[in-house]
Protein backbone atom coordinates (compact mmCIF):
# COMPACT_ATOMS: atom_id res chain seq x y z
CA UNK A 1 0.00 0.00 0.00
CA UNK A 2 1.27 3.77 -0.63
CA UNK A 3 1.05 6.01 2.44
CA UNK A 4 1.89 9.23 3.10
CA UNK A 5 3.04 10.19 6.14
CA UNK A 6 3.42 13.93 7.87
CA UNK A 7 4.33 15.11 10.81
CA UNK A 8 5.88 18.66 13.03
CA UNK A 9 8.73 18.70 15.02
CA UNK A 10 6.81 16.80 17.95
CA UNK A 11 6.60 14.22 15.91
CA UNK A 12 9.58 13.31 14.38
CA UNK A 13 10.89 10.66 17.14
CA UNK A 14 7.65 9.11 16.45
CA UNK A 15 7.30 9.30 12.28
CA UNK A 16 10.70 7.27 12.04
CA UNK A 17 9.11 4.39 14.03
CA UNK A 18 5.88 4.39 12.25
CA UNK A 19 8.11 4.78 9.05
CA UNK A 20 10.17 1.87 9.87
CA UNK A 21 7.17 -0.50 10.38
CA UNK A 22 5.64 0.38 7.78
CA UNK A 23 8.56 -0.11 5.43
CA UNK A 24 9.22 -3.37 6.93
CA UNK A 25 5.67 -4.60 6.43
CA UNK A 26 6.19 -4.37 2.68
CA UNK A 27 4.34 -0.57 2.44
CA UNK A 28 5.60 2.10 -0.06
CA UNK A 29 5.86 5.29 2.49
CA UNK A 30 6.11 8.96 1.18
CA UNK A 31 7.94 11.29 4.03
CA UNK A 32 6.57 14.65 3.25
CA UNK A 33 7.63 15.32 7.21
CA UNK A 34 10.06 17.29 8.92
CA UNK A 35 12.88 14.84 9.73
CA UNK A 36 13.90 18.05 12.41
CA UNK A 37 13.56 18.83 15.73
CA UNK A 38 13.53 22.31 15.01
CA UNK A 39 9.71 24.10 15.37
CA UNK A 40 7.70 23.80 12.18
CA UNK A 41 4.41 24.66 11.41
CA UNK A 42 2.26 21.48 11.17
CA UNK A 43 0.12 22.56 8.42
CA UNK A 44 2.66 22.63 6.18
CA UNK A 45 3.12 19.33 6.85
CA UNK A 46 -0.21 17.96 7.04
CA UNK A 47 -1.40 19.75 4.13
CA UNK A 48 0.72 17.99 1.89
CA UNK A 49 -1.00 14.78 3.60
CA UNK A 50 -4.27 15.50 2.60
CA UNK A 51 -3.42 16.47 -0.98
CA UNK A 52 -2.00 13.55 -1.37
CA UNK A 53 -4.74 11.25 -0.12
CA UNK A 54 -7.61 13.32 -1.50
CA UNK A 55 -6.16 12.85 -4.93
CA UNK A 56 -5.43 9.66 -4.77
CA UNK A 57 -1.41 9.77 -5.12
CA UNK A 58 -1.38 7.66 -1.65
CA UNK A 59 -4.34 4.90 -0.42
CA UNK A 60 -3.69 6.18 2.82
CA UNK A 61 -2.02 8.60 5.33
CA UNK A 62 -0.23 9.21 8.96
CA UNK A 63 -0.40 12.43 10.67
CA UNK A 64 1.74 13.49 13.83
CA UNK A 65 1.74 16.08 16.10
CA UNK A 66 2.12 17.24 19.34
CA UNK A 67 -1.83 16.97 20.37
CA UNK A 68 -2.91 15.38 17.01
CA UNK A 69 -5.62 17.70 17.01
CA UNK A 70 -4.34 20.25 14.58
CA UNK A 71 -2.72 18.14 11.77
CA UNK A 72 -5.95 16.04 12.50
CA UNK A 73 -8.16 19.44 11.87
CA UNK A 74 -5.79 20.42 8.67
CA UNK A 75 -6.02 16.93 7.05
CA UNK A 76 -9.78 16.69 7.59
CA UNK A 77 -10.50 19.78 5.36
CA UNK A 78 -10.03 17.87 2.23
CA UNK A 79 -13.04 16.28 0.96
CA UNK A 80 -11.50 12.69 0.52
CA UNK A 81 -10.13 12.54 3.62
CA UNK A 82 -10.94 11.01 6.80
CA UNK A 83 -9.11 11.33 9.80
CA UNK A 84 -9.22 10.06 13.23
CA UNK A 85 -7.54 11.49 15.81
CA UNK A 86 -6.51 7.99 17.66
CA UNK A 87 -5.43 7.40 21.27
CA UNK A 88 -6.15 3.94 22.09
CA UNK A 89 -6.58 0.87 20.25
CA UNK A 90 -9.79 0.57 20.20
CA UNK A 91 -10.44 3.99 18.83
CA UNK A 92 -8.39 3.15 16.14
CA UNK A 93 -10.46 -0.14 15.20
CA UNK A 94 -13.41 1.74 15.10
CA UNK A 95 -12.26 4.49 13.28
CA UNK A 96 -11.35 2.00 9.99
CA UNK A 97 -14.50 0.11 10.94
CA UNK A 98 -17.17 2.29 11.48
CA UNK A 99 -15.36 5.28 9.61
CA UNK A 100 -13.94 3.89 6.97
CA UNK A 101 -10.78 6.43 8.13
CA UNK A 102 -7.94 6.78 5.66
CA UNK A 103 -5.79 9.03 7.67
CA UNK A 104 -4.38 8.60 11.11
CA UNK A 105 -3.84 11.04 13.32
CA UNK A 106 -1.69 10.60 16.65
CA UNK A 107 -1.11 13.02 19.31
CA UNK A 108 2.69 12.04 20.30
CA UNK A 109 2.96 14.16 23.50
CA UNK A 110 -0.17 12.02 24.95
CA UNK A 111 0.86 8.42 23.41
CA UNK A 112 4.20 6.26 23.92
CA UNK A 113 5.83 5.23 20.78
CA UNK A 114 4.82 1.51 21.54
CA UNK A 115 0.93 2.64 21.85
CA UNK A 116 1.67 4.91 18.96
CA UNK A 117 3.14 1.48 16.52
CA UNK A 118 0.30 -0.54 18.28
CA UNK A 119 -2.38 1.96 16.60
CA UNK A 120 -0.64 1.95 13.29
CA UNK A 121 -0.75 -1.77 13.13
CA UNK A 122 -4.56 -2.06 14.16
CA UNK A 123 -5.29 0.61 11.56
CA UNK A 124 -3.67 -0.70 8.65
CA UNK A 125 -4.41 -4.21 9.50
CA UNK A 126 -8.22 -3.40 9.65
CA UNK A 127 -11.05 -3.38 7.27
CA UNK A 128 -13.90 -1.04 6.82
CA UNK A 129 -16.80 -3.28 7.77
CA UNK A 130 -19.45 -1.03 5.15
CA UNK A 131 -22.76 -2.60 5.63
CA UNK A 132 -24.49 -0.08 7.85
CA UNK A 133 -21.24 2.28 8.13
CA UNK A 134 -21.54 2.92 4.43
CA UNK A 135 -24.52 4.89 4.73
CA UNK A 136 -23.12 7.45 7.16
CA UNK A 137 -19.69 7.54 5.69
CA UNK A 138 -21.66 8.67 2.79
CA UNK A 139 -23.23 11.22 4.39
CA UNK A 140 -19.75 12.82 5.70
CA UNK A 141 -19.01 14.83 1.91
CA UNK A 142 -21.78 17.25 1.50
CA UNK A 143 -22.04 18.55 -2.07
Amino acid sequence: MKIAIGNDHAGTELKQQVLRYLEENNHTVINVGTDSDESVDYPDFAHQVGKMVNENETEMGVVICGSGNGVNITVNKYPGVRSALCWTTEITALARQHNNANVIAIPARFVSNTLALEMVKVFFETNFEGGRHSRRVDKIVQS
